[in-house]
């Protein structure tokens, strides 16, 4: 329970800082595509490289794999009937088995029906994700984040010495 409140507590850290709507967003694409793979396979390391290579919201990005992690096991039977019709496509028999037979490919688990197809959907899916959170954060900061600075409790809350004080510190440590 502790794991689920520190995550939504980072989100909400995140949706509420300065972080630019495209590095959330991006996160939350690389979150989805992480929490549809295989915990240890060569996709989601690729997605780790692309998170500390590019500006991505490295937070947003494991806070949502975490809540996609746990929605895929839902969609599994879905993933294994997309996975297995493009598996049986004959078209592309002979291309699988030429990655197949690669040094590395066989890592990413593509030749699992369940993985094939959670690839294929979570592909599909990080398009639409990424421009529903741009537009769910923008919503987010121009109604909540604003009206809860323009209330009483939050302007008496940054006149104490204690905010002012870590205010300083998490400028100086993060």
């Amino acid at each position: 329970m502790t794991l689920i409140l520190k995550q939504i507590f980072g989100l909400l850290k995140v949706l509420n800082s300065d972080t630019g709507e495209n590095q959330i967003s991006a996160g939350v694409a690389c979150g989805l595509i992480m929490g549809f793979s295989p915990a240890l396979s060569l996709q989601t390391l690729l997605v780790f490289i692309i998170i500390f290579l590019f500006r991505v919201q490295a937070g947003a990005a494991f806070a949502s794999a975490f809540f996609f992690a746990m929605v895929a096991y839902v969609f599994d039977p879905v993933f294994d009937n997309v996975g297995q019709v493009i598996l049986e496509m004959n078209n592309l028999e002979p291309t699988f088995k030429t990655l197949y037979n690669m040094p590395i490919v066989p890592f990413t688990k593509f030749y699992n029906s369940v993985v094939m197809g959670a690839g294929v959907v979570a592909i599909a899916l990080s398009p639409i994700i990424f421009v529903l959170t741009k537009l769910f954060v923008k919503k987010y900061r121009a109604t909540v984040v604003a009206k809860f600075q323009e209330t009483k409790f939050w302007k008496a809350v940054k006149a104490t010495g204690f905010y002012k004080w870590y205010a300083k510190y998490d400028s100086l440590y993060g």
